[in-house]
């Protein structure tokens, strides 16, 4: 059994109306919950080989105080087709993975889409409708993939959590 996470970005600064989209760092929201995000799934043992992360300086850095937090080094690919990538696109990306559990970090509308298209028979409904009514900053959603990621296709993973910054207190 294979492990999916998908994260978005923590929350991304507007300070500065000159940078563009690509360059926005982190709001201070967004720096502190990605390290409550990262000792969430070291606590959960949510524990990723591989991370695929949108090179934005957002995803970047919301990735870099997610996975200090962790207990073992993940190796980080920086993946130009995950910035603001459609959900299909998404799919390609994570159809080449090399690794048993992934995680994903990228942008919205895209990640949000991608999450409630590729959950199945056995996802949680609950937990869907929850991402269906907001996929917020910070937020992560927990699939369960049946063999390899290159078969993985919409409609085949079994959504099981969904967690957001304001459930970890």
């Amino acid at each position: 059994m294979r492990q999916l996470l998908i994260l978005r970005h923590g929350k991304s600064s507007w300070d500065d109306p000159k940078l563009e989209d690509f360059d926005r760092p982190l709001a201070p929201r967004g720096l502190k919950t990605a390290p409550l995000m990262g000792r969430e799934l070291s606590r959960r043992g949510w524990l990723p080989d591989l991370a695929l992360v949108s090179p934005a300086l957002r995803t970047r850095d919301s990735w870099r105080l997610v996975s200090q937090e962790l207990p073992k080094h993940v190796r980080a690919e920086f993946v130009e087709e995950l910035y603001e990538a459609a959900p299909g696109a998404i799919l390609a990306r994570v159809r080449q993975a090399k690794a048993t559990s992934l995680i994903v970090i990228g942008h919205n509308p895209g990640l949000q889409n991608f999450a409630l298209r590729l959950a199945g028979a056995g996802s949680d409904e609950s937990v869907f409708k929850k991402i269906e009514a907001k996929f917020p900053t910070m937020a992560l959603a927990r699939f369960t993939v049946k063999g390899d990621w290159a078969n993985l296709d919409f409609g085949s993973a079994r959504l099981t959590h969904f967690v957001r910054p304001k459930d970890l207190g």
